[in-house]
């Protein structure tokens, strides 16, 4: 076919010429397509996935990402007697919960506990601890030990992470025996990870 009669063609026929160009591509049915659009509704891209986190923190293979949360507050300690002197023991945390609007929509505090702005919770224990920056609390890998009867954001929160941590340490000194009792506040930040358990259809687990 020459350019001439390829140039008439293309104004005659557009449509059916870039139908031909297509030859040879993977043309999804409408069915496929509505099924693949409610796939890509049911679970974040693999984009979404946090990175460079430590295989000992990854979730168990049926886990799901449901959403990442940033946290802003702070690292409760209190000075407390020890068998070999004084030390800042934990408390809790308290902070903020924001997702990637800048928009508030939960809370973090003791337990630990993560409170949605709907008011369903979820309580985690931890599974593991990395030390990634030593200038900050450790990255952890937490697993749901209960909810509360609210239906909401945090009813199916199965597994989480807490990733990407600044600041939050006990303070490397101020605590001996005139200040036991004394309270120390933190300043720390750190993202949530979220996690389902997906009990059927394809789990878009993020591999570490």
């Amino acid at each position: 076919m020459n350019t001439t009669m390829i140039r008439t063609l293309s104004t005659l026929f557009p449509v059916a010429l870039t139908a031909l160009a297509l030859t040879g591509c993977d043309v999804a049915s409408p069915d496929a397509s509505s099924e693949s659009t409610a796939q890509a509704t049911d679970a974040m891209s693999d984009d979404e996935c946090p990175s460079n986190v430590p295989a000992a923190l990854t979730p168990a293979a049926d886990q799901s990402l449901a959403w990442i949360l940033d946290a802003d507050g702070v690292q409760i300690y209190s000075c407390a007697a020890t068998s070999t002197g004084f030390a800042w023991s934990f408390v809790a945390p308290r902070a903020d919960l924001f997702d990637d609007d800048g928009e508030l929509v939960g809370k973090h505090y003791v337990g630990p506990t993560w409170e949605a702005e709907d008011g369903s919770t979820v309580v985690g224990a931890k599974v593991a601890g990395v030390t990634v920056d030593a200038t900050a609390i450790p990255w952890l890998l937490l697993t749901a030990k209960s909810h509360n009867a609210v239906k909401g954001r945090f009813s199916n929160v199965s597994s989480i992470q807490r990733l990407d941590t600044v600041g939050g340490l006990a303070p490397a000194t101020g605590c001996d025996a005139d200040h036991v009792g004394a309270v120390a506040e933190v300043p720390y930040s750190a993202r949530y990870a979220m996690y389902r358990t997906k009990t059927h259809g394809k789990v878009r687990q993020c591999a570490q």
